[in-house]
């Protein structure tokens, strides 16, 4: 049997609900993009703050891609669970947040009808960095035509409201891209030059589009975790969801009308998110690669097994606490020791196995923001950044693929300089100032040494 509305009163009293009447809702929020992460997240999030007394919050889901999502909370009337697993047990909260989900290749004009509805206020998205990519000439849909993209949407969005003198909406960004906020109202700006441009400085003035930081680990729901939570339900659940009881939303206080009351269940609203999103780059990114290519080198699979061994999470705590957080502009409230604290724990949790192998994929693209960039500011404060240089000589090993093989799109390029030049030649190619990471990004001669020091027993 099937959760649903008419089968919801069936749950046992441990799973923890909201006592609203989510039908009486009125749909606030269109989410484009409603994957595992938007519903273990923001959905959650709405779903407590209604929960804790805020209305008409209701979510109205756009799948851009295919049916999945629709097929497994359809029939569901859009009831799904929420499972937060760590070592010793499991809370499971059902989730009522999500009242529609609309598939847009299959009906555009109701997705566009629901970003055009008076009644909705705010649009968040979850269409990860490459949905962001600003559309080939070619690709852009010609009048008249099916949308191809969320900017071909939204320029709808902003046409359909100017012209039926409805009010403008916020469009919160909810993806791990840098500037999320400043990064969308650009490009779609940029669009509506193109598509609509009379519409263009209405979007420019009286829209918003907020930086945001989220975090929160939700893995690929498995067929046997859907089993587990068929198990504590009593009921079968499609669109169940699986996560850590960890989460964070940082959002910019930048709305064009009113938002939900997300600050009453845990969001914090600031003037400047970027303090936010350096922490988790250079702290909590820093300290996953670290343990990636640390934790590869002594033969663990696994965060959780990384991090239990002594001497990596003293150089991990030391790389956050001691080279990363130093180098960072905190801002109000932010507590970058108790941010450590909270980091250290969520590795610790063996309840969802975070494997190395997958951190440790393109570090190229990664260790420049991560541990180069601290690395500078520290340099040029006076302060070494040894943690740093020895998690850097772990990664240079492991690039060097001797018996496993790297996942990068420098691969080629790094095996070649390890054979040419040995530890020499790739610490230059990577490190000096003609080097692969440039001069802002180089290392000191006395830090290339030292890197070419800690290389020195797999450097033959």
């Amino acid at each position: 049997m099937r959760l649903s509305d008419g089968t919801a009163g069936r749950l046992p009293a441990g799973i923890a609900r909201g006592c609203y009447d989510r039908h009486a809702q009125r749909a606030g929020i269109v989410h484009l993009g409603i994957g595992a992460f938007h519903r273990a997240h923001q959905a959650s999030y709405t779903d407590a703050a209604m929960a804790a007394g805020d209305r008409d919050w209701a979510i109205t889901g756009v799948s851009l891609r295919s049916r999945q999502v629709h097929d497994q909370l359809f029939p569901q009337d859009g009831l799904y669970t929420v499972t937060e697993r760590q070592a010793g047990g499991a809370a499971v909260r059902l989730i009522g947040a999500v009242t529609g989900v609309i598939v847009a290749p299959d009906a555009p004009a109701r997705a566009i009808a629901a970003l055009t509805a008076p009644d909705t206020r705010i649009v968040t998205l979850t269409v990860t960095e490459k949905g962001y990519a600003a559309p080939d000439p070619a690709d852009r849909a010609a009048a008249g035509a099916a949308p191809r993209s969320i900017y071909d949407y939204l320029a709808q969005a902003v046409v359909g409201r100017h012209d039926a003198g409805l009010a403008p909406l916020t469009l919160v960004s909810c993806d791990n891209l840098s500037d999320n906020g400043g990064v969308l109202r650009r490009r779609l700006a940029a669009h509506l030059d193109i598509v609509a441009p009379r519409h263009r400085r209405w979007f420019e003035d009286e829209w918003a589009c907020p930086a945001t930081m989220v975090d929160r680990i939700v893995p690929a729901t498995t067929a046997a975790d859907l089993d587990l939570v068929a198990d504590a339900l009593g009921l079968r659940d499609e669109g169940a969801v699986v996560t850590e009881p960890y989460a964070q939303w940082v959002i910019e206080n930048r709305f064009a009308g009113p938002r939900p009351r997300w600050d009453m269940v845990g969001a914090t609203f600031v003037d400047d998110v970027t303090p936010f999103e350096t922490a988790k780059l250079r702290m909590l990114n820093g300290a996953h690669s670290a343990l990636a290519y640390l934790g590869l080198a002594r033969g663990y699979a696994f965060v959780h097994q990384a991090i239990a061994d002594p001497d990596i999470a003293a150089l991990v705590g030391r790389l956050m606490r001691d080279e990363a957080a130093p180098s960072i502009r905190t801002g109000p409230g932010q507590d970058l020791d108790r941010y450590a604290d909270l980091l250290l724990a969520r590795f610790r949790n063996p309840a969802l196995p975070h494997r190395l192998i997958q951190i440790a994929a393109d570090g190229s693209q990664k260790i420049g923001a991560r541990w180069l960039a601290p690395l500078a500011a520290n340099r040029a404060q006076g302060r070494p950044s040894p943690a740093i240089l020895h998690a850097l000589a772990a990664w240079v090993t492991f690039v060097r693929g001797d018996g496993h093989p790297v996942s990068d799109p420098h691969a080629g390029m790094l095996a070649q300089a390890w054979r040419q030049g040995g530890a020499d030649g790739v610490i230059d190619t990577l490190f000096a100032p003609s080097g692969l990471f440039g001069p802002d990004l180089a290392l000191s001669p006395d830090e290339r040494a030292d890197l070419r020091d800690r290389l020195a027993p797999t450097a033959a």
